[in-house]
């Protein structure tokens, strides 16, 4: 069922491509109820998620059942005070109870803060610190029962405490207590330019900001899912991420319900390339969507045949060529590049219609002004170096470009400094529209007066059999201001030695001009990395 076509009109160029997509909603959009629960009308036993574990255990849900399950989380949450504009953060892994939740909490408008459960209890206490959290809903499993209250109780916090599926001191059991609640709901008066949820950011840089979203910000996924994922009607669409992260607000709810997919999720804790394979070829999963980190491990494990699917996209970091094409060799599949941030929804891709470039960041979303633009704010010309920015339409805020930072009214100003928002990252654009990344601009390197953009030597680099992973950085250089350093994690069957660090010197060397230059090469055993799998460069600088 299309119910998203009840929300845009969309228009296409004579070669078919999405040229124009304007959205139509009202003035009380909200998610739970018409999408959830429409399709729920319209299609009541259509499977909405597909869900496994790693112990062999495996659910599916229809829109029938996400609707009865929601009320009635729903109803839990309102028999225990929580109403709208509350603010609930939710910890719950890949558990199929994470969709359950979301809808209900959309339904009578409180805010969600999807967290993941690898927070520390320090990370748990900054953010009861940042938001004026009512309750808490986690995993039952592990330590993050005990985090959590740990963290409460730092806080001096008085707030509801759930877990689910198991019974934990301290918290009440959401599984049993919507079991004892009717699956009927009326409906809760909220507004779409209410705040829905809030995302704090990895924090590569400094602490995490609280990123809010209002309940428009579904609709903006629509071309994510179609347009760039390519989630089709009835097909089956697999994201990897977890629910703490705001990828997966970008791949396992939103844009993928609008269009018709389903949803599958495997609920997972060690990362295994050879499971991903099996989950997607058990259970005929057509789209897929991984960060480039899952990719490279795929391809440096080898890839069996994976018949059913038939599209795949990343983002997160920029995809490496040398692991486009390879996964594109065994495949037949072309990789499809997607960019944006926690603040925005898809800004630029591969779409739909338009030749996947490898590397390329890809084409705006019809939905956005995109321009590059140089310091002063004026445009930047073709094939030179400017920051990627938003551009309002008609003085409004655009769909799906976040409403605030939570308490820091300023920050927010500064990233709208000029009329436009500021994404901080640098690109160019080629002749025929594809954006190329270049880089974050607090990770351009200066040397010798040049500017080198990370990416441009760390491809080169994982184009070499020894090379893992890396991270290209500036450190300090008396002649050349900055001079360029390759952090590497050797792949298997590798040792550091003096003697690799001088090949993968030549090696990269002789492909790149001078000012290019790997200096200094260190290995490591891992990469510091943000729990959403960010590499942090700010350490490996320092």
């Amino acid at each position: 069922m299309h119910v998203y076509q009840n929300y845009c009109q969309e228009t296409f160029d004579e070669q078919g491509r999405l040229a124009k997509f304007q959205l139509n909603y009202p003035e009380n959009f909200n998610f739970g109820y018409d999408v959830v629960d429409t399709m729920a009308e319209l299609a009541p036993q259509q499977r909405a998620l597909v869900w496994c574990d790693g112990e062999g255990r495996e659910e599916t849900f229809t829109f029938q059942d996400l609707r009865s399950k929601s009320n009635q989380a729903a109803r839990v949450f309102l028999r225990a005070g929580i109403r709208r504009g509350d603010y609930v953060m939710v910890a719950l892994k890949r558990h199929y109870e994470y969709w359950f939740v979301t809808v209900a909490l959309h339904k009578i408008g409180a805010v969600l803060i999807p967290v993941t459960h690898m927070l520390t209890q320090d990370d748990i206490l900054y953010r009861l610190k940042s938001a004026p959290i009512r309750a808490i809903i986690c995993t039952s499993q592990g330590e993050v029962p005990g985090r959590v209250a740990g963290a409460v109780a730092q806080a001096e916090l008085n707030c509801r405490l759930w877990t689910v599926q198991q019974e934990i001191s301290g918290f009440a059991n959401l599984t049993t207590a919507m079991e004892e609640e009717e699956d009927t709901l009326d409906r809760v008066p909220t507004l779409a330019t209410d705040p829905m949820i809030l995302y704090f950011t990895s924090g590569t840089t400094g602490q995490p900001k609280g990123v809010v979203h209002d309940f428009t910000y579904p609709l903006a996924h629509i071309i994510t899912a179609k347009y760039w994922q390519q989630a089709q009607d009835g097909g089956l669409h697999f994201t990897v991420a977890e629910t703490g992260w705001g990828k997966a607000s970008w791949g396992k709810i939103y844009g993928q319900w609008l269009v018709g997919s389903s949803v599958m999720v495997f609920d997972f804790d060690n990362f295994d390339p050879k499971r991903l394979v099996a989950i997607i070829n058990r259970y005929g999963v057509t789209s897929f969507c991984a960060p480039p980190t899952v990719y490279r491990y795929l391809v440096k494990k080898g890839l069996p045949p994976m018949p059913t699917l038939l599209h795949a996209t990343t983002a997160g970091e920029q995809l490496n060529p040398e692991i486009f094409r390879q996964f594109t060799k065994e495949t037949g599949l072309p990789l499809r590049e997607g960019y944006g941030q926690t603040e925005t929804t898809l800004l630029l891709a591969n779409l739909a219609g338009w030749e996947s470039v490898e590397g390329a960041m890809g084409v705006p979303s019809p939905l956005y002004r995109i321009q590059l633009q140089n310091s002063d704010g004026t445009p930047t010309p073709v094939g030179e170096i400017g920051e990627v920015v938003v551009l309002p339409q008609d003085e409004n805020r655009p769909v799906g470009l976040f409403s605030q930072y939570l308490g820091d009214a300023k920050r927010y100003e500064q990233v709208w400094a000029g009329g436009v928002y500021h994404t901080g990252d640098a690109a160019w654009q080629d002749e025929n529209g594809y954006y190329w990344f270049h880089g974050r601009f607090d990770d351009i390197i200066k040397t010798g007066g040049f500017r080198v953009g990370p990416y441009e030597v760390e491809n080169v680099l994982m184009e070499h059999p020894a090379v893992l992973e890396c991270s290209v950085v500036g450190i300090p250089d008396p002649l050349r201001g900055q001079a360029i350093k390759a952090v590497v994690v050797p792949a298997a069957g590798y040792q550091p030695s003096r003697a690799l660090e001088r090949e993968l010197r030549e090696f990269c060397n002789s492909k790149m001009a001078t000012y290019k230059w790997i200096r200094v090469v260190e290995f490591v055993s891992a990469m510091p990395k943000t729990i959403s799998g960010k590499i942090r460069k700010t350490e490996l600088r320092t």
